[in-house]
């Protein structure tokens, strides 16, 4: 009698959804697995749920664009819209992150700051430059066109999940043998990831050059800078920290969409 259950080559997909869209948004999704396979899908998939984010960024924007608003409001609705929809975790991340790196303490030490509850001067520092780096260059986009705005809204969400997704890498160790680093780290086949960076180049190009030539080039752009900021912060925190750790994701994403969102800001 022939199996009558789903071919083995499909069996990740959803389970890979539920993962990246349960452990990157707060979206209604319940994660049902947990395992590695179930993990290499889901940051396979972390790019569509930046997709996602960015297209939910841009929607508040562009409605106040409609309704009259000045560029500088419609960043400010833009730019929150991803933090309300990670709870803040990426921009925690970023600040607990900067607040390890910035204590100068040795790997132990420094890994036990960035668990403390609390936000240090540096972590401060971080999130106040780069908020505002965000919602400035927003600004610069909406002020150029609401449809650069909304390009730049939704490649910098993106890229910030592509930018995970390269994190979780083979031969990116975690830090620490908990947390979500532990269980994402070294998922991911390099050709798979370097696929993931490739096919979303060509997407931002394509839809980039909807407005012209040079915006195609300006967003692909986009996502090679934001992919190397990212990859220059990785190595500097493999090196420090012995690893990767959630925080560390949440410090790529924020690093990969503030750098996305300055070059498409470019005129």
């Amino acid at each position: 009698m022939s199996d009558p259950s789903p071919a083995p080559a499909l069996t990740p997909a959803v389970p890979g959804l539920r993962f990246a869209f349960g452990t990157l948004t707060v979206l209604p999704v319940r994660v049902s697995r947990w395992d590695r396979a179930a993990a290499r899908a889901g940051m396979l998939c972390a790019p569509l749920a930046g997709l996602v984010v960015g297209a939910a960024a841009a929607a508040p924007g562009l409605a106040l664009l409609g309704c009259g608003a000045g560029p500088l409001l419609a960043a400010v609705a833009s730019a929150a819209v991803p933090a309300v929809l990670t709870r803040g975790l990426h921009l925690d991340g970023l600040a607990d992150t900067a607040d390890g790196l910035g204590s100068g303490k040795p790997a132990e030490d420094a890994l036990r700051i960035m668990k403390q509850s609390d936000i240090g001067p540096f972590g401060v520092i971080a999130l106040v430059l780069v908020l505002l780096a965000q919602v400035a260059a927003l600004t610069q986009a909406y002020g150029h066109s609401w449809a650069r705005g909304a390009l730049a809204a939704v490649v910098s969400a993106a890229v910030a999940r592509l930018a995970l997704t390269l994190a979780a890498r083979t031969g990116v160790p975690a830090a620490r043998p908990e947390g979500l680093g532990a269980a994402v780290a070294g998922v991911v086949p390099v050709a798979g990831a370097l696929g993931a960076a490739l096919a979303l180049t060509l997407a931002a190009a394509a839809a980039g050059a909807v407005l012209g030539t040079r915006t195609g080039l300006l967003a692909a752009g986009a996502v090679l800078a934001a992919l190397g900021a990212a990859e220059l912060l990785l190595g500097h925190c493999t090196r420090r920290f012995g690893g990767v750790t959630g925080d560390v994701f949440g410090a790529l994403a924020e690093t990969a969409a503030t750098t996305a969102l300055v070059v498409l800001a470019l005129s």
